[in-house]
C-alpha cells in the first residue's frame, strides 16, 4: 500500500491516500477500497496525520482521496488537511464526494477559505442501467435535474471502462458525455480486484489501441490503465 504521491505529468500535484469512516454507501460491486476504512478515529488520525505530513506544497495542489468520500474523514483529519495547505500555500484541492452529499459541498468549501475546492465523482458510466445493476451504484442520472445539479456542482467526473458487460460504444459516449459536461475527466480501466465485476481484456486490448492514443494528450482528460498509475493504491 502506498499512500502518497508526486503527479508529474498531466496537471502536476501531490495526492494522498487516507483512511476514512466506512462509506456511506458502501456497496458498490467493484469497490475493494472500503477495506480500508475503520471505525476507529484514533487509529485513521493516527495513520493521516502521518501521511499529510510528506505534503510540501511543491505544486501548489493537492488531490485528497480516501475510502469513501471527504465527508467521511474525521473533523481532526480535514483540519490538518486545511493547516497543513495554509503553511505550504495549496491553492487547490481536488476531493471525492458520493452523490448523496451534493447539497452539502459547501460545508466541505467553507472549511478551506484559501483554497479553491474541486470536487469529483465516480459517475462510472453514463448509462444508468449499467451502473445500477452491474456496478450496484444506485443513482439515476436521467431523473428530474439530477445530471444538471451534478455539472454544476462537480469539477471532475470518473469513468470506469473495459468491464464486462460493456460496449465499444458505450465507452466511447460516456467519454464524450463527460468531456461535454466536465471540467476534467479521469478514465480508468477496470483491473480485477476480488470483486464480482471483472475485466474485459479484449476491450482493454481494444482501448488501449485504438482509444487511448486518440485522447491521451488531451490536458482534460488524465487515463490509468493501472489502478497504481498514480503511485497510491491499496493492491
Amino acid at each position: 500500500m502506498k499512500r502518497y504521491s508526486i503527479i508529474e505529468k498531466k496537471n502536476k500535484r501531490e495526492m494522498v491516500l487516507l483512511k476514512g469512516k466506512p462509506c456511506i454507501y458502501g456497496k458498490c460491486s467493484f469497490c475493494n477500497y472500503i477495506l480500508d476504512n475503520s471505525n476507529d478515529i484514533e487509529e485513521i488520525n493516527n495513520c493521516n496525520m502521518e501521511i499529510l505530513s510528506e505534503i510540501n506544497g511543491m505544486y501548489s495542489i493537492l488531490e485528497v482521496v480516501n475510502s469513501a468520500s471527504v465527508f467521511e474523514l474525521p473533523i481532526e483529519t480535514l483540519s490538518r488537511i486545511r493547516e497543513i495547505s495554509d503553511q505550504n500555500g495549496i491553492e487547490i484541492i481536488y476531493f471525492e464526494a458520493y452523490i448523496s452529499y451534493m447539497k452539502r459541498l459547501n460545508e466541505i468549501i467553507d472549511l478551506f477559505p484559501n483554497q479553491e475546492i474541486r470536487f469529483r465523482l465516480g459517475i462510472e458510466t453514463f448509462d444508468d442501467e449499467f451502473r445500477k445493476n452491474i456496478l450496484n451504484k444506485n443513482f439515476s442520472l436521467s431523473e428530474g435535474k439530477v445530471f444538471e445539479n451534478i455539472r454544476n456542482n462537480y469539477w471532475g467526473a470518473l469513468l470506469m471502462v473495459c468491464i464486462q458487460g460493456q460496449t465499444k460504444e458505450q465507452i466511447l459516449l460516456d467519454i464524450k458525455t463527460a468531456m461535454d459536461n466536465f471540467q476534467e475527466v479521469t478514465i480508468s480501466v477496470f483491473n480485477d480486484n476480488g470483486t464480482v465485476v471483472k475485466e474485459d481484456k479484449e476491450l482493454t486490448k481494444w482501448f488501449i489501441k485504438e482509444v487511448y492514443p486518440s485522447i491521451e494528450a488531451t490536458n482534460r482528460i488524465e487515463i490509468l490503465i493501472s489502478n497504481q498509475d498514480l503511485g497510491v493504491y491499496v493492491q
